[in-house]
């Protein structure tokens, strides 16, 4: 189960940025929303985003080491889902709209790839199956 692991390291960087709206949450003493403070938004949408792609992501790499890919493209896959998704979080903090869309590009590519992996899996799966 190699998804595990890197469920298990998506898991603690979104506590990691939960922990930064909370943080920034207390310092503007804001309880819902965040009461016109830009980095307050800034936090929110960096956590929201991560919650929003790391899901489907990790469930795209489940399903393809379910379906018997190989240990070593499920590490490449986690390995790009980490990188790509502490690139864009780093880059919209600090507002280098530059290294956010690299971070959003490993994230999109990563996807279509896992997407296309598990098609041909499932096709060939069906197709060889003994």
């Amino acid at each position: 189960m190699i998804t595990a692991l890197y469920a298990s390291l998506c898991a603690l960087w979104i506590v990691r940025l939960s922990l930064q709206v909370i943080k920034l949450r207390r310092q503007h003493r804001v309880s819902i929303g965040d009461d016109g403070h830009p980095d307050l938004q800034t936090a929110i949408r960096v956590q929201g985003n991560a919650t929003e792609y790391i899901p489907i992501t990790l469930i795209l790499m489940i399903i393809l080491e379910w379906s018997g890919a190989p240990w070593w493209l499920i590490h490449i896959a986690g390995i790009a889902l980490l990188t790509g998704r502490f690139i864009h979080a780093t880059a919209l903090q600090r507002n280098d709209g530059e290294r956010r869309v690299l971070g959003m590009k490993i994230t999109f590519y990563l996807i279509m790839a896992l997407s296309a992996l598990n098609i041909f899996y499932l096709i060939a799966g069906y197709f060889f199956a003994d």
